[in-house]
């Protein structure tokens, strides 16, 4: 093909091919030199070409020319005596899939014009297939979804080498549409089984760009009144699996499982499970089969721990689920690191809840209030302003464990009886101590934390501090508060004028002090 430079000129050239192609079979071998320039190095030349490519080929799906069944071999078909027109929809067929291939190829190419503009074409392809299938139904009022295409468009996105995460926030546009978001859970299940089943070692790449995908797909609460179909249909049929939330319920649950039981990246971990509680668990058929990921989730310690508490919290208050240790695990999760870590928040509002029920035994509310001001001692103030009313809560909440602050008789500091290196509460012997801890932050620097920790001197009053607008609180933010503070009178800061340094009143710092 003879073409004028630069992308107008490839333009002209491409779309007089396409026009030609179009008009008359006569002209048919246009396309290999259109898909030549597929093969451009020019990334500008590439797009015009996958323009090309999306009127050439839309065109002949709507207009029924291009072969519908299982495709036969090529040569098979040019060599044998059927008639011309069925040798021409072979042919063209063969066309059209290697156009497809190489737009899959083309999801990795480096320029995001080109991928963006290759997913857009190949979109419209599977919206064209569904409309004019390339396959024969197999009984009447059959559902038909070019299946085939769309699993490797989803392939294509979930690469192993490259970063998609810019294309995948394209394609959530799609999901958006009921039959795209079931055939993408479903692709997306099948690509992690072969996937995995073909390597070893699965690169984090692949991992980090099906997170982006799953974490995208998000289900109705409720079964919508009118389905929203990519592939239009002129009548729904309530056969179809696509049309039930249930049967949608069903693949978000295969995805998610097929993808947590492989071994993830430790950051990958956090990310599902901040986002366990809210986006996953409700949209399960059966969310009781979450347990084995988090109770394991919950034992690897550290951040993982605190964030596995909001998926088990919901499956033992709404699911009746069992868990023993749970209170003893809970425990072993208070440590001086609790007041730095990322999640600092999320930890004691979850902890405020599992902590609120009246059912529970003294001895175990007595072994956390004991265990928090333990770790008081050593907090930081914004962390002090939080734990101080969250203990008070406590004894509001559990009349029994006030005996902490009411007993005049009790041991010495040098006898506390509570051991703070047991693992269980029950063992622990805290409510045979007391909260002296409370009594030395009293003399605290902070003036507000002196302040708070004075409140357990006094009756504690009913209603609870709401400690929801402290747990976010961060030293900054004291800081700027203290600084706007408004002072009554000037602070001296300094009562004898220097005489020197060190004693020596005719050194050069003397000189400096006086001019200062």
């Amino acid at each position: 093909m003879a073409r004028d430079p630069g992308p107008a000129g490839a333009r002209r050239a491409l779309g007089r091919l396409v026009e030609a192609v179009l008009a008359s079979r006569g002209e048919a071998n246009g396309v290999f030199d259109i898909l030549a320039v597929l093969q451009a190095q020019d990334g500008e030349e590439v797009q015009e070409a996958v323009r090309a490519c999306s009127r050439l080929f839309g065109a002949l799906l709507e207009r029924g020319e291009l072969f519908v069944g299982q495709l036969p071999p090529e040569d098979v078909v040019l060599a044998g005596s059927q008639g011309a027109t069925r040798k021409y929809k072979v042919w063209m067929r063969h066309r059209y899939q290697s156009c497809c291939n190489r737009l899959l190829e083309l999801l990795a190419h480096h320029s995001f014009q080109v991928k963006e503009l290759a997913l857009e074409t190949l979109m419209k392809f599977v919206q064209l297939e569904g409309a004019h299938p390339l396959e024969k139904p197999k009984w009447e009022d059959n559902y038909l979804f070019p299946r085939e295409l769309f699993k490797s468009v989803v392939r294509g996105l979930l690469s192993p080498e490259d970063d998609s995460s810019l294309l995948l926030s394209h394609f959530r546009e799609y999901l958006e549409y009921d039959d795209i978001r079931y055939h993408t859970m479903q692709a997306a299940t099948d690509t992690v089984a072969r996937v995995t089943d073909q390597h070893l070692e699965v690169s984090p790449t692949f991992w980090n760009n099906t997170f982006s995908l799953l974490s995208a797909v998000s289900l109705p609460p409720r079964e919508p009144d009118v389905c929203n179909f990519y592939v239009k249909r002129a009548e729904p049929s309530d056969k179809w699996k696509v049309a039930h939330l249930k049967e949608h319920r069903k693949a978000f649950q295969a995805m998610w499982l097929g993808f947590l039981k492989h071994k993830l990246p430790l950051g990958l971990y956090k990310k599902v499970l901040v986002i366990m509680h809210d986006s996953i668990l409700p949209h399960l058929a059966q969310p009781t089969l979450m347990i084995d990921f988090l109770t394991s989730a919950y034992d690897v310690g550290g951040a993982v721990s605190l964030l596995a508490l909001n998926g088990l919290f919901i499956l033992i208050h709404k699911h009746n689920l069992e868990y023993p240790d749970f209170y003893r695990k809970l425990y072993g999760l208070l440590e001086p690191s609790i007041f730095h870590v990322k999640y600092r928040a999320r930890f004691f509002h979850l902890v405020d809840l599992f902590l609120s029920s009246s059912h529970l035994p003294a001895y175990l509310v007595a072994a956390f209030a004991k265990r928090l001001s333990h770790l008081a001692l050593t907090a930081p103030p914004e962390a002090l302003l939080m734990v101080l009313p969250f203990i008070c809560n406590l004894l509001r909440r559990h009349p029994a464990c006030r005996v902490l602050v009411h007993r005049p008789s009790g041991p010495e500091l040098d006898a506390d009886p509570y051991d703070p290196t047991e693992a269980d509460p029950a063992k622990s012997r805290a409510l045979e101590s007391s909260l002296w801890e409370l009594q030395t932050l009293q003399q605290h620097y902070h003036p507000e934390v002196s302040r708070a920790a004075s409140a357990i001197n006094q009756a504690l009053s009913v209603p609870e501090v709401s400690i929801a607008p402290l747990l976010e609180l961060t030293a900054y933010e004291i800081f700027e508060r203290d600084l706007k503070k408004k002072r009554p009178e000037p602070v001296p800061l300094e009562f004898i004028p220097p005489q020197g340094l060190l004693g020596r009143r005719d050194s050069l710092c003397t000189q400096l002090f006086t001019l200062s």
